[in-house]
């Protein structure tokens, strides 16, 4: 049976989840990674769930050699596109991480949005496994999520709304299950076209809540130790009800 998220990501999903990230926030994102991760033009570094390429590309274009990988086909094509036209130092690969064969050792790797919590504890076994087997002795990872228990149980909401752009607006209704730390949502989002009609689509979605020690734990079992976590992008230490966070794990040096 495949995940949920084998089938979410196309259609409208896509377009708002675009539109909701602006370019502020991804310079935000980007100093933060070549503050944190260590290294220069040439490394190899790996995008886990890169979408469609809006930390990839500006790590490439900066002649770091970038591989991404994410399910989405429309991503992937869009980002290969843009790797062909402007002859980046890049590769787009599409597939499940977990499953996919990755060629190589990176220098360091990063899983930003919150894919970092689509994942029960196995899975987030194999995540961080697979992870640590592709980086090389001293790398470094970065993750980020705004749904580790600090972050999403202190404001937790059953529904809400959000608008995502001048067209498009967000449905949240959300249940949770304690007993096995799990959201279950159910995601409607709302366009509304030129003509003034509605465009809707809706989509359910998982995403496993964890505690940042707990976090740390699983880590070490495969081998990364958790060595720092932010609250803000700015790089402030974390704290119980910051909007999310940027959690930095190194691999030991042999």
């Amino acid at each position: 049976m495949k995940a949920w998220y084998h089938t979410f990501f196309n259609g409208l999903p896509q377009v708002a989840w675009k539109a909701a990230q602006t370019h502020e926030q991804t310079q935000l994102d980007l100093e933060l990674l070549v503050e944190n991760l260590d290294f220069g033009p040439g490394d190899r570094i790996l995008d886990i769930f890169c979408g469609y390429g809006r930390h990839a590309i500006p790590l490439a274009r900066m002649g770091a050699w970038v591989t991404g990988v994410d399910i989405s086909t429309e991503y992937i094509a869009g980002l290969q596109l843009t790797i062909d036209q402007e002859t980046l130092p890049m590769e787009a690969i599409e597939g499940d991480f977990l499953d996919m064969a990755i060629e190589g050792t990176f220098h360091a790797a990063y899983c930003m949005g919150n894919s970092f919590s689509f994942f029960p504890a196995d899975d987030m076994l194999r995540f961080l496994q697979k992870t640590e087997g592709l980086l090389r002795p001293g790398g470094l990872f970065l993750a980020h999520t705004s749904m580790v228990a600090e972050v999403i149980l202190p404001d937790y909401q059953e529904r809400s709304w959000m608008n995502v752009s001048d067209d498009i607006t967000f449905l949240s209704e959300n249940t949770y299950d304690p007993m096995s730390g799990r959201i279950d949502a159910r995601l409607t989002y709302i366009q509304t076209l030129d003509s003034g009609q509605a465009e809707i689509e809706t989509r359910t979605a998982e995403y496993h809540i964890y505690s940042i020690a707990e976090i740390g734990r699983m880590a070490m079992q495969v081998g990364l130790e958790l060595i720092d976590c932010y609250g803000t992008v700015d790089g402030q230490p974390f704290a119980v009800g910051d909007e999310a966070a940027w959690m930095l794990f190194s691999k030991p040096a042999d």
